[in-house]
């Protein structure tokens, strides 16, 4: 298991313009959340579900990974044994960065799952419409971005990697969908990047920037490179 748990959430991507789901301008002033993002939402009207997740994989098309993105990438093709990096993010920002072994905790807007056989594809940008599951040919066929109300089967994935960390860095989550505090008092060492300040949260940190993902970037790696290199 990795030493180091790199968990981010929206505020990763949010400078390469892919717009987050709380706060200000959020996804969720659009959209009520339980109808396009639930499993109920989902069985009453499956059709806006999916036009709602294709709208969402042709914005991300032409989003670039910003420096933050390209940091994490340094430092998991530099100490790939090393770190764990999990997101939180549905977007293949840090796949176009380069990074591999990417724990994506709520799935991939770029790929569909199919309801028969459980077979995970990739479409990359294109509408969910007129595809057919490439293992079994069922028609039967969603978006692979874990809805409210089912599991989240990669959150066993983080439990793992968390029991074994000596050192946690969370970038752009506000803990709201993951209790990223209770995690930083687990690990004992843990580094915050966030634009808010949240007290209660944010005392279980001992390094915290309030900036930017792409601005803390080079701080952030400076401090993951020392801490693995210090052995």
């Amino acid at each position: 298991m990795a030493r180091v748990v790199i968990l981010s959430g929206a505020g990763l991507s949010a400078e390469s313009g892919i717009q987050t789901f709380r706060g200000n301008n959020g996804m969720w002033e659009d959209y009520n959340v339980m109808e396009v993002c639930s499993v109920q939402g989902y069985q009453n009207n499956p059709q806006l579900v999916l036009d709602f997740y294709d709208a969402r994989r042709d914005n991300i098309a032409d989003k670039e990974p910003n420096e933050a993105h390209k940091m994490i990438t340094r430092l998991k093709n530099r100490f790939p044994k090393e770190i764990a990096v999990i997101t939180q993010n549905v977007d293949n920002l840090l796949e176009k960065a380069g990074c591999e072994e990417i724990i994506h905790l709520h799935g991939t807007l770029t790929d569909l799952r199919c309801e028969s056989c459980q077979h995970v594809f990739h479409i990359a940008y294109e509408s969910q419409k007129g595809h057919s599951c490439p293992s079994c040919d069922s028609k039967k066929i969603r978006h692979n971005v874990v809805m409210f109300g089912e599991s989240a089967p990669e959150y066993q994935s983080l439990s793992r990697e968390i029991d074994d960390a000596e050192l946690l860095v969370v970038i752009g989550t506000s803990g709201q969908v993951i209790d990223s505090a209770y995690l930083a008092q687990i690990v004992g060492e843990a580094i915050l990047n966030n634009i808010d300040i949240d007290e209660e949260h944010d005392r279980h940190f001992q390094t915290k920037f309030y900036e930017p993902a792409s601005s803390a970037a080079s701080k952030i790696e400076t401090l993951v490179e020392s801490f693995l290199s210090k052995d």
